[in-house]
């Protein structure tokens, strides 16, 4: 083990990237900080036409929104000049070579390429997670690591880049495996350490294909404003592919960093799964205090809803903050505030029938009107309708068109708390509009 671990995270910003992408960033941040190493951020700008400033802002803000603060920050193009250094003392030294080529853009233009001199050998590397790799470079031929001495890439860039912060650990995805036997190449030809490699599998969608975002994968910061929680999306996506080995599932930014371990990252294909990522998020959201639970909801609710008693009931039934929207699109929550319309038949309960049900209307009403106003609340009301519904030939024949009638919804909250939140005169009146 190196005195001192030191893992990156090395995305091009060309594009908006998805929880699979960052997952690699979540798993070597916490690697390094597991191991009280350091974690660096490299923004590989090398390709001027495809990198924008939009990108790497919003990588900059996804990391910072997921909690992973890096100690390092640079910029590849920042390093151009040791680039130079480097491809000029590997070309001094025959590990590589300036070749004249027509350019295949059928220009006829002829350019110079920096190639670099394969010795076609096998080469091995350790993987943390796959084991001992072969690869014969044979096949790889004089690969291609620069367009001219102004103009290095991807290949030559990694490796010196990783050499020159002294990089002991490179955690990224699967399909850079076959990219490793021409780095370690290159890091031969000029002198670096080879670090210690994690290739992680493929995060799948739940219909077992790749996660992309051609097919709809969702940039990092849709998340926020979909209103997910930071600490939920750091926890559910360390755990696509990779577990504790306990039962405990729902982890804090500092349980995770105390628990991760590489050793324990499963070597097949992982897959993401939305459902599983709300469970996340509703089980984070039952950690927040009541305040930050008010103060999330009612920003979606209109004034006339901004009750507390409705606080506890919105939350039972949301997974993230835009659900609460949801619901109002839906009219889930219109019944409070405005008295409902339905189908008269669905006020009738089962296999009951018109007359039972105005008779259970009745009789609500009764009890109901018994309850003082000052005592019109969720317990008294439930213990109320409960000892006349437990006389009945069903509980349903009383309870259901009591709730129906209340919220005009075929799912909705109980009676009882729907009661107390609209009040006594409110619940009368509704139950005499259902029996006449």
């Amino acid at each position: 083990m190196p005195e001192k671990i030191i893992t990156r995270f090395a995305p091009s910003p060309t594009g908006f990237m998805h929880l699979g992408v960052y997952r690699t960033a979540i798993f070597s941040y916490l690697y390094a900080k597991k191991n009280g190493g350091s974690f660096v951020l490299r923004i590989e700008d090398t390709d001027k036409e495809r990198s924008k400033k939009e990108y790497e802002e919003n990588i900059i803000e996804s990391l910072a929104w997921l909690g992973l603060e890096y100690d390092v920050f640079y910029r590849q193009s920042e390093h151009l000049d040791t680039h130079k250094k480097y491809l000029e003392k590997m070309i001094k030294e025959g590990s590589a070579y300036v070749s004249k080529e027509i350019a295949k853009d059928g220009s006829g233009v002829m350019k110079e390429l920096v190639r670099f001199k394969n010795p076609n050998i096998d080469v091995t590397f350790h993987d943390e997670i796959k084991g001992d790799v072969t690869i014969n470079t044979t096949d790889l031929g004089d690969f291609v690591i620069a367009k001219n001495l102004e103009e290095p890439l991807f290949h030559l860039v990694v490796v010196v880049d990783d050499f020159e912060a002294g990089i002991t650990h490179v955690i990224r995805g699967e399909d850079h495996t076959s990219n490793t036997p021409r780095q370690i190449l290159i890091q031969r030809a000029i002198g670096a350490s080879t670090p210690i490699y994690a290739h992680l599998p493929l995060v799948l969608d739940t219909d077992k294909l790749k996660l992309s975002k051609r097919r709809g994968a969702l940039p990092v910061i849709e998340y926020r404003k979909l209103g997910y929680l930071p600490q939920a999306i750091l926890n559910g996506v360390a755990f696509v592919g990779w577990n504790p080995g306990t039962e405990q599932e729902i982890f804090t930014h500092d349980e995770l960093v105390g628990a991760f371990d590489l050793k324990k990252v499963q070597k097949s294909p992982a897959v993401f799964n939305q459902e599983k990522l709300d469970w996340f998020n509703k089980e984070h959201m039952k950690k927040l205090s009541h305040e930050e639970l008010k103060q999330n909801i009612f920003f979606y609710l209109p004034e006339a809803l901004q009750k507390e008693k409705l606080i506890p009931i919105i939350a039972d039934r949301i997974s993230k903050w835009s659900d609460v929207d949801e619901m109002m699109k839906r009219g889930e929550l219109d019944f409070f505030y405005k008295a409902p319309e339905y189908d008269k038949d669905k006020l009738i309960f089962k296999n009951s029938n018109k007359e039972n049900t105005k008779k259970a209307l009745e009789i609500a009403m009764k009890v109901l009107s018994d309850i003082e106003e000052y005592k019109f609340t969720q317990e008294n009301i439930k213990n109320s309708l409960m000892l006349v519904a437990e006389n009945m030939g069903s509980r349903g024949e009383l309870l259901h068109p009591v709730r129906f009638c209340l919220s005009g919804l075929d799912k909705s909250p109980d009676p009882f708390i729907i009661s107390e939140i609209l009040g006594k005169n409110e619940t009368l009146q509704r139950l005499q509009n259902a029996m006449e």
